[in-house]
């Protein structure tokens, strides 16, 4: 099984756009290893859609690993465990009928403050004709006050003409108590990243959450229940009926993707953030798929649709094949596709209410839409008024609640918690890090710069990790001695500067043997917007571009001990800004690391870096604690939030080891070298 994709993503795991590329042993140039990291993404997604069901060849490897597959979805949603089904305090603030059906205009709170707003389209009351199935819509994205279900009112209305309650709702972005989609994608929102928050698990719990206000409404059925909608409402379907067993039949419509492809192609940057799932465990959407099974699955696509391509869906598909045929139930499996782009026309249409019509109606009348009249906008409004207590805008930061670290108040309590800490921390939050480690592949020549009258003076460059080249500046002092304290300083992009500009450095170049380190990412020829998309499609792999930065780091440690065979004393790892915190995390990571150097820290993940799922357990000031008893010295005032830092060094009696410094040298105590 894990080799049905391999064929369709080898090419992208070996080249970019067509162009091979080879790392070699050399100096590449800024752009060149930009492309070279770009070949490294295409290459982790490949494997992760290569390997999806490895060890999995039967039913029975299947229902083993079911439940933990599961359980993994539903974490990467923020829904493990699944938030607490609240009073819905539902309300009907509306109705009108029309021939063969009538509507209701729907508010719930899914939680406290989130209000949900929707249509319920209900068919026409007929003797003997029994309670009828229910189908919940998930919209796409269509802006208007009025809100998302109003674009897509002429699915409601099929519905109920043909004998379903359908509810159509609203999304978050678009409705009438407006939210946020495009966090990542679009505004800089790096938090959602370190929350592991994707605006797709709102979507997810609001469609269970509508499910649940149907199974009390006692006129329907709620028993035999589908999902459908189209583009992000689709993404939803698969979500939602992967997530909640309750709905009978899925039919995910111009919402279909996998990794392999999506990342190699680039495809990411044409999609909203509600389409993925920040991907912790690094399974992809056949795997997904699997959880419906055996339950019916029509997936619906478009072959000239640029979010959703063929390169994305065919493989879904195929992959969930045998999944079918080992439960003995093939025929529950189908798929449609159009030659058109991403639209919403009568034959998708055709497609998804079939389906729904035969799973959950057993009719197999073929689909006629009929004259379709559309509703003014304002009669499928719901509110007349924005809520005083609406906590839609802004549901990102409170929807998975953040870790908050409590105090220690002895050294055996606090060491119970840094082994949870740690365990923590690899398993959600690092997770993505390489497997093995690569050769160095190290070159290195002279730098032919004025630091040579101080020190041997070097540019160098060495592989982190495959396709993966990081370069800068190695000095190492000319007094003979056979081993020397170490300095690593992490450039960010804001240290990007002449190479004239070592001033910082000039204390440290006669004792110490410095590494300027310029990690991936931070020179590459990315704008604001490549940024944003490059950040959603490190996300997609399993991590963050900060944490693969902090890869680099730690591998920088390792290039100076075992490629440079350099006798190390000891090791300070200094950061500025967003690279203080991933020096903060590379010591707590590896005790080599004797000494943090910090510069206007961030005081919390919420400002920065982002590293995935990192504020479920923890924040900065609690991972500092980690270094305890090593030395942690900033150049600017320490933010307040260290003082839960050094409450931790107290426990080991080491209060001064957290100290402020004016300088470089003084913070190295250069005089003692």
């Amino acid at each position: 099984m894990q080799h049905i994709l391999f064929s369709l993503f080898l090419a992208a795991a070996v080249s970019i756009h067509g162009q091979p590329l080879a790392p070699g042993v050399g100096r590449h140039t800024s752009a060149q290893r930009y492309e070279l990291f770009q070949k490294n993404l295409a290459q982790r997604a490949a494997a992760i859609s290569r390997d999806q069901f490895q060890g999995i060849n039967s039913l029975d490897d299947w229902k083993r690993r079911r439940p933990e597959v599961h359980r993994q979805f539903m974490d990467m949603l923020g829904l493990n465990p699944l938030p607490a089904r609240t009073p819905l305090n539902a309300r009907v603030t509306g109705s009108f009928e029309r021939q063969g059906y009538r509507v209701e205009n729907i508010v719930f709170e899914s939680r406290p403050g989130f209000y949900v707003t929707g249509n319920l389209y209900l068919p026409a009351s007929e003797p003997g004709a029994g309670k009828p199935p229910t189908i919940v819509y998930v919209s796409g994205h269509a802006p208007g006050p009025a809100g998302a279900k109003a674009h897509y009112q002429h699915h409601g209305i099929w519905f109920a003409r043909n004998g379903f309650a359908a509810f159509v709702l609203d999304t978050i972005e678009f409705a009438e108590i407006p939210g946020i989609h495009h966090g990542v994608h679009d505004l800089a929102m790096w938090h959602w990243l370190s929350l592991g928050y994707t605006p797709a698990a709102v979507e997810v719990w609001n469609a269970m959450r509508a499910l649940d206000y149907l199974e009390i409404r006692p006129e329907v059925d709620a028993t035999r229940a589908g999902i459908t909608g189209r583009s992000g409402g689709g993404a939803v379907s698969w979500f939602a009926a992967a997530a909640d067993n309750r709905f009978k039949a899925a039919a995910p419509v111009h919402g279909t993707w996998s990794v392999g492809p999506h990342v190699a192609n680039d495809t990411v940057r044409e999609n909203c953030d509600c389409i993925y799932f920040w991907n912790t465990y690094q399974i992809d959407l056949p795997l997904v798929g699997a959880l419906i099974a055996p339950r019916p699955l029509m997936i619906v696509n478009a072959s000239k649709d640029g979010a959703f391509p063929p390169a994305g869906y065919e493989p879904v598909y195929k992959c969930l094949r045998p999944v079918y045929q080992w439960h003995g139930v093939p025929e529950k499996l189908a798929e449609f596709a159009q030659d058109t782009g991403h639209l919403d026309t009568p034959a998708y249409r055709k497609a998804a209410d079939e389906w729904m019509n035969r799973w959950l109606r057993n009719d197999l009348t073929p689909y006629e839409e009929g004259v379709i009249e559309r509703e003014p906008d304002a009669r499928l409004t719901v509110l007349d008024r924005y809520p005083a207590n609406a906590i839609n805008e802004g549901i990102e930061r409170t929807f998975i609640p953040p870790y908050q670290p409590k105090p220690y108040k002895s050294l055996s309590a606090w060491n119970k918690r840094r082994a949870e800490l740690t365990s923590a921390l690899k398993d959600k939050v690092f997770r993505g890090f390489p497997k093995t480690r690569v050769p160095y592949d190290a070159w290195k020549s002279p730098f032919m710069g004025w630091t040579g009258r101080y020190t041997d003076s070097f540019n160098v460059e060495f592989s982190t990790e495959e396709s993966v080249r990081v370069h800068g500046q190695l000095f190492v002092p000319r007094d003979g001695k056979p081993s020397h304290p170490a300095l690593i300083f992490v450039k960010g992009k804001d240290d990007i500067v002449f190479p004239v500009d070592y001033d910082p450095l000039l204390s440290a170049f006669a004792s110490h043997v410095v590494l300027v380190l310029n990690p991936r990412a931070v020179d590459y020829p990315m704008d604001v917007n490549r940024t944003s998309v490059t950040k959603m499609t490190v996300a997609l792999l399993g991590g963050t571009l900060e944490s693969m930065q902090l890869w680099d780091i730690l591998r920088s440690v390792d290039y100076l001990v075992d490629a440079e065979k350099l006798n190390l004393s000891s090791i300070s790892v200094y950061g500025r800004k967003d690279m203080g915190g991933l020096a903060i995390h590379a010591a707590a990571l590896d005790s080599r690391i004797s000494r943090v150097i910090l510069d206007n820290p961030p005081s919390s993940h919420w400002q920065g870096p982002a590293l995935l799922n990192v504020l479920r357990i923890t924040d900065l000031p609690e991972v500092a604690g980690l270094l305890a008893p090593r030395e942690i010295v900033s150049l600017t005032p320490l933010p307040g939030a260290y003082r839960y830092t050094r409450s931790i060094y107290q426990l080991y009696g080491k209060s001064g080891s957290i100290r402020e410094a004016a300088s470089l040298g003084e913070a190295l105590r250069v005089w003692e070298h």
